[in-house]
C-alpha cells in the first residue's frame, strides 16, 4: 500500500487571515492527485491544506464550492484522501477537523476533531511573534480517538461473514490526529488499543517561535528549526514504535502571514504485515498491559509532585 505526503501551498501571492474567505484552489491539488495516480495502484493520500482561513461544515465538504473539485478528482482517480479544515458546526462551534474520504465508497467515512489545542487565546504583544490562536477560534475535539477501517486498499482482506475473525487480516485500520495531538501519548495508545496500523497526522509547526516556547535556551532560527524537526520525528517514530503502527505526517506549506516554505511531495510504500511483530510480541497489550497501575493517566490533569523532603 502506498502513501503520498503532500505539503501544498495555497494562495501564496499574499498573506491570508482568518477573517478572509479563501477558497481552495483546485488545479494544483487536482494535478498532484492525477500525477500520483498514474502509478496504477490503490493508495491513500494524506495532506493538510491551508484551510484555516475559512470555516466549512464537515459532512457536506465534498460538495462545497471550496473543495468539490478535489473530492471529484479523488473519486475519478480512485485515490483516498485525508483533508484537514476549519469546521463550523450547525450550532456554531468551531473545530480543527480532519476527514477521511474513501474513493471506493465515494464519501467521508471518518471524522476527527483535534483534542489538544496549543497556544494562547490572545496574540502576543510582539508584532513579529508567531502566534498559535487555536484556543481563540476552536473548541477541544469531542469525538475521541476512534479508529476506522478503510475499504479496497489491500487485496483479500477478511470481511464480516468470512468466518472466524483474525487480527491483522481485515481491511487496514487507521486513525487521525492533528498537529499537537502527536505529542500526547494518550491518543496514540487509544488508537493502539484498537489495533491501528496507520495514523494520519497533518501538522503546522513553527520552526522559530521564542514567544511560544520561551527563551531559557536562546537559539538562532536555524537551531530552533532543527530542534523542531528533531522533536517532530521523535514523537512520530517513538509513538509509532510503541503502538506497532506506521504514521504518515504532512505539514502545511506555502506563505502564511508572509512566512513559510514551498511545496513538497513524498512517496512511500508500506507493508502492514510489518506491524504484526510488535503487536503480537513486544507490545502484546493483552498479555502485558497492567491497567490497575495506570490510575493517574485518566484521573489527573496537572502535575502533582511528591511531598518535599
Amino acid at each position: 500500500m502506498a502513501y503520498y505526503l503532500v505539503q501544498h501551498k495555497l494562495d501564496t501571492a499574499r498573506p491570508s487571515y482568518l477573517h478572509e474567505q479563501t477558497a481552495l484552489p483546485s488545479d494544483p491539488c487536482d494535478g498532484v492527485l492525477n500525477e500520483k495516480s498514474t502509478r496504477g495502484r490503490k493508495r491513500s493520500l494524506a495532506r493538510r491544506p491551508s484551510g484555516d482561513s475559512y470555516f466549512e461544515h464537515g459532512n457536506d465538504l465534498p460538495s462545497s464550492p471550496n473543495a468539490k473539485s478535489l473530492f471529484d478528482e479523488a473519486k475519478k482517480l480512485g485515490v483516498d484522501i485525508s483533508v484537514g479544515f476549519a469546521e463550523r458546526t450547525a450550532s456554531g462551534e468551531g473545530y480543527n477537523t480532519s476527514v477521511y474520504f474513501s474513493a471506493k465508497k465515494e464519501e467521508i467515512i471518518a471524522k476527527y476533531r483535534k483534542v489538544h489545542l496549543p497556544g494562547t487565546k490572545e496574540p502576543f504583544e510582539n508584532p513579529d511573534a508567531v502566534n498559535q490562536l487555536e484556543k481563540r477560534y476552536f473548541q477541544p475535539g469531542n469525538l475521541g480517538f476512534k479508529a476506522f477501517r478503510t475499504p479496497d486498499l489491500v487485496p483479500d482482506a477478511l470481511k464480516k461473514g468470512d468466518g472466524k475473525a483474525e487480527q491483522g487480516r481485515g481491511d487496514p485500520i487507521m486513525g487521525m490526529m492533528i498537529c499537537n495531538d502527536r505529542r500526547w501519548a494518550e491518543g496514540w495508545r487509544c488508537y493502539g488499543l484498537q489495533g491501528v496500523e496507520v495514523v494520519l497526522c497533518g501538522y503546522n509547526t513553527a520552526g522559530f517561535a521564542p514567544d511560544l516556547w520561551g527563551t531559557r535556551k536562546p537559539m538562532t532560527p536555524e537551531e530552533a528549526e532543527r530542534d523542531a524537526v528533531f522533536h517532530h520525528k521523535l514523537v512520530m517514530q517513538g509513538n509509532s514504535y510503541m503502538n506497532s503502527c506506521f504514521s504518515v505526517s504532512a505539514a502545511k506549506a506555502g506563505m502564511e502571514d508572509g512566512k513559510g516554505k514551498g511545496d513538497e511531495i513524498v512517496f512511500a510504500e508500506v507493508d502492514l504485515e510489518d506491524c504484526r511483530q510488535g503487536k503480537e510480541k513486544t507490545f502484546d497489550f493483552d498479555r502485558h498491559r497492567r491497567i490497575d497501575q495506570y490510575g493517574p493517566i485518566t484521573t489527573q490533569t496537572g502535575v502533582v509532585e511528591p511531598e518535599l523532603l
